[in-house]
């Protein structure tokens, strides 16, 4: 029932050596702490990069399509001066040769 020299020896060696392995079991899991945490901000910070390109983007985005929409109206109303101009000149010339053929 009692325990003797002999058997309360090992039992402290079994413990030792139990406690060896948990604290080589510990100092891994700090260790894969230490690097998720580290990937984790390499993470962060790629994140941060990517948004902060997205906001260049749609505000580029923006400024092209402001751009674009200004273009379109220069061009309509542009069309619709050489369309005026075009049906003058039509006008001119259907009026030039009613009177042509009455002059001659």
């Amino acid at each position: 029932m009692f325990a003797t020299k002999s058997s309360v020896v090992p039992e402290s060696e079994t413990l030792r050596r139990k406690n060896e392995e948990l604290e080589k079991e510990l100092k891994k899991s700090i260790e894969r702490e230490e690097k998720m945490r580290e990937e984790l901000n390499k993470t962060s910070e790629r994140l941060r990069v990517a948004e902060e390109a997205e906001e260049r983007l749609c505000c580029q985005l923006g400024e092209f399509e402001a751009e674009a929409v200004d273009q379109a109206r220069t061009y309509r109303i542009r069309i619709h001066t050489l369309m005026d101009q075009l049906s003058l000149a039509q006008k001119l010339l259907q009026s030039a040769s009613v009177i042509l053929p009455n002059s001659q």
